[in-house]
């Protein structure tokens, strides 16, 4: 059962959405991407039809990202936890809702232009996390993403 946050846990979603020939149909998805859960930060890496690539970053590594998701760790917990009661996000844990009920933005990022992706392939990403209905989801304690 793959810890979330961690390499092996985006790696696991990764491999299940480049296997659905229904994530396939939502077009091609090209960005940088960035998921800050406390003191951990991912960079997923999205190329035409799949997510090519998942790596643990550092802050610095932000800046080359188009865009960054962040929000605190229970509500992480929180969002994947409701996906997987219902199979994919209830409107209220929607990604874009995030955004939206968030002062500073769930996605957040250097440059306003290159965050215009997080619109553009929104869809596909919260098919991404979708994904993780699919599997039985181990939390690490808090204290150890802080």
């Amino acid at each position: 059962m793959p810890v979330f946050p961690s390499v092996e846990w985006f790696d696991t979603i990764k491999n299940i959405v480049n296997q659905d020939p229904e994530f396939r149909a939502l077009g091609t998805v090209d960005s940088v991407i960035g998921v800050k859960v406390g003191g951990k930060i991912f960079e997923l890496t999205f190329e035409a039809f799949e997510c090519t690539g998942v790596r643990e970053a550092g802050e610095n590594d932000l800046r080359d990202m188009d865009f960054w998701l962040e929000q605190p760790y229970d509500k992480w917990q929180e969002m994947l936890e409701n996906i997987k009661k219902n199979g994919k996000a209830d409107l209220t844990h929607t990604l874009n809702t995030l955004d939206l009920s968030m002062p500073e933005g769930f996605a957040r990022s250097h440059d306003g232009y290159r965050r215009d992706a997080f619109y553009r392939f929104n869809q596909s990403i919260q098919d991404y996390f979708n994904a993780s209905a699919k599997i039985d989801t181990q939390f690490a304690a808090a204290a150890a993403v802080a």
